[in-house]
């Protein structure tokens, strides 16, 4: 019998040279092929990795995880193995959520955490709306919130052997984003910059501007045009605006 080795949570192009790396996490239902051509937009300087979680893209075989403490659990250790030079986070939706966890996960336990957290498209922990409990829907009605939300192509939304596959997978992350529950912390002691859409459901009190609430340090919210996914329709600007946070930072390191 064949054994075959783990599938990388890590899809990245080695940059050894690089002064800086950036840990993307995508939003519900994505993979790391949300930042492909990411590396090509950024500098040199910046070196890309996009976590893949289980469920998705090569892995999708494997079975999503539901839970953030155990998602937490599996992913710090990589970082850990990682962080021969200094990192950012970015995460969109349920990737900005992982990844504001991720970054209090490895303060709580004494690892070297990102130097700066890029949160896009997401609400404040501590200003979150009322759970909509869309992970506990029937498949059609899952299917209809998704067309809503404009982010998946009609032709895969039409297409019933394609929603079989990645349904499972859409289901855990917005079960593991309506289930979960903000806890108290010591503040992040490093700068925040908060990616938000215009035209996104984030209008309640604190929902964008709370972030604020978290760290030490800086905050400051950048406004995109688009609604919720943004982050494709303005792809070009998000890029631009991540190449403008990561070089502010290279120029602190470097100072």
């Amino acid at each position: 019998m064949s054994v075959h080795a783990p599938t990388p949570w890590l899809i990245a192009q080695p940059r050894p040279h690089s002064r800086l790396r950036l840990f993307c996490f995508a939003y519900a239902g994505g993979s790391a092929s949300v930042f492909h051509g990411w590396q090509a937009a950024l500098d040199p300087s910046i070196e890309v990795c996009a976590v893949q979680l289980p469920g998705r893209g090569a892995r999708m075989a494997e079975a999503p995880i539901m839970s953030m403490p155990a998602l937490l659990q599996q992913i710090a250790p990589l970082i850990a193995r990682r962080n021969d030079r200094p990192f950012a986070f970015f995460g969109h939706s349920v990737g900005a959520l992982i990844a504001f966890e991720l970054a209090r996960y490895l303060r709580l336990h004494g690892i070297n955490g990102p130097a700066r957290l890029i949160v896009s498209g997401c609400q404040a922990p501590q200003h979150r709306s009322p759970s909509k409990q869309y992970h506990t829907l029937a498949d059609d009605a899952l299917i209809d919130v998704l067309r809503d939300y404009n982010g998946t192509p009609p032709q895969v939304l039409q297409s019933r052997e394609l929603m079989e596959l990645v349904l499972p997978t859409i289901r855990a992350d917005f079960s593991l984003a309506e289930n979960y529950r903000y806890r108290t912390g010591p503040l992040l002691n490093l700068p925040i910059s908060v990616f938000a859409g215009e035209r996104d459901d984030n209008r309640g009190e604190g929902q964008v501007d709370g972030w604020s609430r978290e760290t030490s340090q800086d905050c400051r919210v950048v406004w995109f045009d688009g609604g919720h996914f943004f982050i494709d329709s303005q792809r070009s600007q998000v890029l631009e605006q991540v190449g403008i946070e990561l070089a502010e930072l290279n120029g602190r390191m470097s100072a």
